[in-house]
């Protein structure tokens, strides 16, 4: 197991947005249109509470880099922390929950910080069981993960939004396609061809030409432990079932390292995991309209497959969080924790929803 100073890190397993619009030299973003008539209960919400934030955050250029807002107060140390934490959860918060990990404990010499990520589905079993404090998720917890987990402790788990992803769909760098529409993602993915489409097996059939025709193309997903498989199934697939062919990987990286080997491949994960051997595609519902993946249509709702990141931790509403559990949150959601969440590729919560954020788990 790798490890970072007493900080461990494990890798085997998985992966609403705010803030501004990253250098696209640094990153590379993808967008997606859902139909009209296709709001889900979660994306909607998002779409909605970063509408509401449009007044207040500043209009950005495709060139900027993404920046934390200047009004989310600084860190501020605290004595008397000690003891261990375990995280255990979802492989596309791995990587950020290290560095996270590595910023507090150089606060905190004396403590000791596990990281497990294994995959999202993890995590509500390692609350209820109390092997873990933190329970990274790429995506809100399901319904019957949360009464599991009420059944024992007469609770609901407190949802801690943490930072905002971009889901991105990848292809080789080489590969010449610059976009795709919903329609055809889905018939490229699923079997069940939610959107209306047809099953799309060569990179002819999605439009390219000369060598590129009759190439079959190889594709990459996440295995059914992880919170972006759940994810990219309910929002790019409409719910509707995996293609048997696409090759099930135990992490993000492993997804993305795949398509950078592989000239006809295209996989999806989370954008912190992009590298230079992949590119993320523009989309959209129709050819004419596709969206590039600025920070502005994160925003403007135009970007559908940006969520939210989470920690889930075990608070009794009627008592506060343990000392060492609270003042970790608290430097995630401080400038620097939120500077962090910049440095791993993703994107800043607003200050706004900080603010709230802070205000939950320190009750």
């Amino acid at each position: 197991m790798p490890r970072c100073g007493d900080c461990a890190a494990q890798t085997n397993g998985e992966g609403g947005p705010v803030g501004r619009i990253p250098d696209p030299e640094a990153y590379d973003f993808v967008t997606f249109e859902l139909p009209l008539n296709h709001h889900p209960p979660m994306k909607r919400s998002l779409t909605l509470l970063l509408l509401a934030l449009l007044p207040v955050a500043s209009t950005t250029r495709a060139d900027e880099v993404v920046k934390v807002d200047d009004s989310i107060p600084a860190y501020q140390q605290v004595s008397g922390i000690s003891g261990s934490l375990n995280s255990i959860g979802s492989d596309t918060l791995n990587n950020l929950m290290t560095l996270w990990a590595e910023s507090f404990k150089a606060k905190y010499p004396n403590i000791n910080i596990q990281i497990e990520g294994k995959g999202s589905s993890t995590a509500p079993v390692a609350l209820i069981e109390g092997t873990a404090q933190l329970g990274p998720m790429s995506r809100e917890m399901k319904s019957e993960e949360i009464d599991g987990f009420e059944a024992k402790f007469g609770y609901k788990p407190l949802e801690v939004k943490v930072a905002i992803d971009a889901l991105a769909v990848y292809v080789h760098k080489d590969n010449p396609i610059e976009g795709l529409t919903l329609k055809q993602v889905d018939s490229i993915f699923s079997s069940t061809y939610k959107a209306g489409g047809t099953a799309i097996r060569t990179w002819g059939q999605a439009g390219l030409s000369g060598e590129w025709k009759d190439k079959e193309i190889s594709k990459y997903g996440r295995n059914s432990a992880s919170g972006t498989y759940g994810f990219f199934k309910d929002e790019a697939l409409l719910k509707g079932d995996y293609d048997a062919s696409v090759k099930e990987q135990p992490g993000s990286s492993a997804v993305v390292q795949g398509v950078a080997s592989d000239l006809a491949g295209i996989g999806y994960s989370g954008i912190g995991y992009k590298t230079s051997g992949v590119k993320a595609i523009s989309l959209g519902t129709e050819e004419g309209a596709l969206f590039a993946p600025t920070y502005d249509n994160c925003l403007n709702g135009d970007f559908p497959l940006s969520r939210f990141l989470y920690i889930y931790v075990n608070k009794n509403p009627e008592k506060p969080l343990d000392p060492l559990t609270l003042e970790f949150l608290k430097f995630v959601l401080s400038k620097e924790g939120q500077e962090v969440v910049v440095k791993d590729g993703y994107f800043p919560m607003p200050a706004e929803i900080v603010s709230e954020v802070s205000a939950e788990i320190s009750k």
